[in-house]
């Protein structure tokens, strides 16, 4: 039952990375048609619709009946980083920077996930994985601000993109600590929360300005972000967390940065410096060292 239950897992964290490796041009899209707070917002509502039958579907079955109590406070606190904060940060910086610099920005998400994951959950970390450390923000610093010969809009971008980095670390840390209640619930309260708590972002951005009329693109990129990038994922991410350790869910992100620039460079004719594209190979270099890592066991609650 174990290998069936990693089995799973591993093929929802692969079908999740596939997904979010595109979401980086779809969103670079959205911010081009919508305002960023909003798209967040709207994305987030349609995800919190799409989730309210599996959570009634959930709830009626008992199958999180065994559950402990839900930790509202902690609940408040993933609503916060994982989607407020997240997608305030994710999207703004998006208006600045491009989606191709800014998937490789967040190729630096495994590391930061990895080594709180040693400190705080009691998960192993290699001498590899330190050098892929090191290698990475290395080529992240060439990419986002030493080869950057854009004005200081995108320098700014990508301190928002590393800030939105920093929220999934810390999303992904507390969710880890919660693999003994149902995904589903979880997912659920998360994410509508979450779309509340936006909801003053949303209205100080657009105050004084015209309700935004949402174009067939912009509606396109809302029902693809928030239908799979957000309900569908968190759901098959939350599910992956209850087998895979912090570490190995970190690990199959590497993936985001080679998905998004590629599909960014390919269809949004996106360019590159050469000491970005020298930064990007250190990126990829390290997120590769840091996943090669030996597997951990699930660590114990």
């Amino acid at each position: 039952m174990r290998g069936k239950n990693k089995t799973i897992a591993l093929i929802s964290i692969l079908v999740v990375v596939l997904i979010w490796g595109s979401a980086f041009t779809v969103s670079k899209v959205g911010v081009t048609e919508l305002p960023p707070l909003f798209l967040a917002f709207m994305r987030n509502a349609v995800a919190s619709i799409v989730l309210l039958p599996f959570y009634l579907v959930v709830k009626s079955k008992g199958l999180a009946k065994k559950d402990p109590p839900l930790p509202w406070g902690k609940l408040v606190l993933l609503s916060l980083v994982g989607v407020t904060f997240f997608y305030a940060f994710f999207n703004i910086s998006l208006t600045y920077t491009g989606a191709a610099m800014g998937s490789l920005i967040q190729g630096i998400m495994p590391l930061l996930i990895i080594v709180p994951a040693a400190v705080f959950l009691k998960e192993k970390i290699t001498g590899r994985v330190l050098t892929g450390i090191l290698i990475s923000v290395a080529g992240v610093v060439m990419v986002g601000f030493i080869g950057q010969k854009d004005d200081k809009g995108s320098i700014l971008g990508n301190i928002l993109m590393m800030c939105s980095v920093c929220c999934w670390a810390v999303y992904t840390l507390i969710s880890r600590s919660m693999n003994h209640y149902h995904p589903v619930p979880i997912t659920f309260f998360i994410t509508c929360i979450g779309t509340l708590l936006l909801i003053p972002g949303v209205l100080v951005e657009g105050w004084g300005e015209a309700i935004p009329v949402i174009t067939t693109n912009g509606w396109m990129a809302i029902l693809y972000l928030g239908i799979l990038s957000s309900a569908i994922c968190y759901i098959l991410y939350n599910q992956a967390l209850k087998t895979l350790t912090a570490a190995q869910a970190g690990n199959f992100l590497n993936l985001d940065p080679v998905i998004g620039s590629a599909i960014a460079l390919i269809f949004l004719k996106e360019h590159f410096s050469g000491l970005q594209y020298v930064g990007g190979a250190l990126v990829l270099l390290g997120v590769w060292l840091s996943s090669a890592s030996p597997k951990e066991e699930t660590v114990k609650q």
